[in-house]
């Protein structure tokens, strides 16, 4: 069984530590789950200025299996494994500081990718091409559409399954890789954890 309480105190702890010293710069802590094939992977993404800072894993916890980084060093992944049940995480650090929401999409996306491509365990990706920029934003329209059913500040955890459910029917076979940015974007905004500014103009 996958600890995402151990996890998710590593990263609180990590990005908490990097608010106190890096005021004014644009940040967000984002939570996704990437699906395996063959096994659960759990993947947390923060986004910060300093990887070497603000992600430090617990050498007792977390046994380090590789990482790299993309964009001369603007996105950086490492991938661990929890020594206490040996299951497989993904960390993923994006500098998107002074970035437009689509370019901090888009280095989001290389980011990801690469990380997929060295996983040391399958994952299953997002089809199709990559999201247009009206394509993402009308995946976070979408989004909000879905959040409306939900008060104000609700957590992302109990708004994913309707958000996605709508993502899915909006687009059909039209479905580009970003819906699930798209969607996850839109609910850490609804939920306050994020600024509006992060959005894509259209959608906010």
């Amino acid at each position: 069984m996958i600890d995402l309480e151990a996890i998710g105190h590593d990263v609180a702890s990590a990005y908490a530590s990097h608010l106190g010293r890096k005021q004014g710069r644009r940040r967000k802590l984002r939570v996704a789950f990437v699906v395996a094939a063959l096994a659960g992977v759990f993947a947390t993404v923060a986004i910060a200025s300093d990887i070497g800072a603000d992600l430090q894993l617990d050498p007792t916890k977390w046994a380090i299996l590789g990482g790299g980084s993309t964009d001369a060093g603007r996105g950086t992944y490492v991938h661990a494994k929890l020594t206490s049940d040996g299951s497989h995480s993904t960390f993923m650090v994006e500098h998107d500081a002074g970035l437009s929401p689509y370019e901090a999409f888009l280095l989001h996306e290389r980011t990801k990718a690469a990380a997929n491509a060295t996983s040391p365990v399958p994952v299953l990706t997002e089809t199709g091409p990559l999201c247009t920029p009206a394509q993402l934003t009308r995946a976070e329209a979408v989004a909000f559409g879905a959040l409306s059913a939900f008060g104000p500040g609700t957590p992302p955890d109990v708004t994913r399954t309707s958000v996605i459910d709508a993502e899915t029917k909006a687009f059909g076979d039209a479905a580009c890789r970003g819906l699930e940015y798209g969607a996850e974007q839109a609910q850490l905004v609804y939920a306050g954890k994020e600024p509006t500014e992060l959005l894509m103009p259209g959608a906010r």
